[in-house]
């Protein structure tokens, strides 16, 4: 039988649920309900439990989930039970934000070099990275056993990044520009893109207004 698959809101959840339960395991707090969950997150819990249940028999009814072991249980399925050094190509403005970003860090990610095609930037630090030219990319993915590439370069440029990354062995990227990569099979890429996430605003807030 095949596995089921796993809707990408439940993927999405399964985050904040990890992040909500560290939080618990901070304050040394034992024991959570699927309620104390969904309230924590504004959620159903009914949804909590169907979330969960996609990975295995989670809890004890009547007492709830040991929050450190379903903690351990959401970072491993999450592949957060190892470390995961990144690739960024685009030493622009959205670079250097990603580079600066914190929460990478706290999460198991570590941006390990960042590339430019422009001569102008190469030497120069973005979050404390030297920027590196792209014919570096190769060796940096090689020595450093990297999976994961970021996007974060003009719209043009975003296709030709892309193909190099995949030549060199990358499996996932994350895409931060508003163009829909053409990728091979086996490739993972999730698109961030910022115009899309307001334009769902203004289509909330402009129903609102009918």
């Amino acid at each position: 039988m095949k596995a089921p698959r796993i809707p990408e809101a439940t993927v999405a959840r399964l985050s904040l649920y990890s992040r909500f339960l560290e939080n618990l395991d901070q304050k040394e707090v034992g024991f959570v309900s699927s309620g104390e969950i969904a309230e924590g997150l504004s959620i159903n819990p009914a949804q909590v439990r169907k979330d969960l249940a996609y990975f295995g028999d989670f809890g004890t009814r009547g007492v709830g989930y040991k929050v450190k072991d379903l903690l351990g249980c959401t970072l491993n399925i999450l592949g957060l039970d190892q470390k995961w050094p990144l690739i960024l190509v685009g030493a622009g403005a959205l670079g250097y934000a990603v580079c600066d970003y914190q929460g990478f860090n706290k999460r198991g990610f570590s941006i390990v070099a960042v590339f430019d095609s422009n001569p102008a930037k190469i030497g120069k630090i973005v979050g404390r990275i030297e920027v590196l030219p792209m014919v570096k990319m190769p060796e940096i993915i090689k020595n450093h056993h990297v999976r994961i590439g970021i996007i974060a370069v003009p719209a043009n440029a975003a296709q030709e990044v892309v193909d190099q990354m995949v030549k060199n062995g990358l499996e996932g990227v994350l895409n931060y520009t508003p163009v829909n990569l053409v990728i091979p099979e086996g490739v993972e890429v999730i698109n961030i893109d910022l115009s899309v996430g307001l334009e769902s605003l203004t289509f909330k807030l402009s129903q609102k207004e009918l």
